[in-house]
C-alpha cells in the first residue's frame, strides 16, 4: 500500500528539480513597488484620514517614467461622506517625481503639477 504512493511522489519532485525557474527582471518599480509608492503618497496627502483606499485607473511605462491614473477613496474621521479624488501620479526610477490633481467635473480646470 505505500509503495502505491512512493512513485508518485518522487516523480512530483523530480519534476520540480527540473521546473525553469528564471531570474527576476531588474525593474526600478516593479508592481509592489508602485502600490507602495501610492500608498505613501496618500498617507501624506491625506494625514487626517480614518481609512482610504486606490483604485489604479491605468497606467502608461516608457523605459523607468511610469505615468498612473488612479482614484483615491478617503474617509474623514470629521465627515461621514468619503471624499473621491482622482490624480496622475508621475513615478522615475521607482520614486515619485510629481503629481496632479485631476477634476472629476467634466470641463473643470486642472490643478498645477506639485513636485515630489
Amino acid at each position: 500500500m505505500a509503495n502505491r504512493w512512493a512513485f508518485p511522489v518522487l516523480l512530483s519532485a523530480v519534476a520540480l528539480l527540473f521546473e525553469p525557474h528564471f531570474p527576476p527582471i531588474p525593474s526600478s518599480a516593479v508592481a509592489s513597488d508602485v502600490g507602495t509608492i501610492i500608498e505613501q503618497f496618500v498617507t501624506q496627502r491625506f494625514p487626517e484620514a480614518a481609512t482610504h483606499y486606490w483604485i489604479i485607473n491605468e497606467t502608461q511605462w516608457d523605459g523607468d517614467e511610469i505615468i498612473i491614473d488612479v482614484h483615491t477613496i478617503v474617509q474623514d474621521r470629521r465627515d461621514p461622506e468619503p471624499t473621491l479624488n482622482r490624480f496622475l501620479l508621475l513615478i522615475v526610477a521607482g520614486e515619485l517625481k510629481g503629481s496632479q490633481n485631476i477634476p472629476l467635473e467634466p470641463g473643470a480646470e486642472c490643478r498645477p503639477e506639485q513636485s515630489a
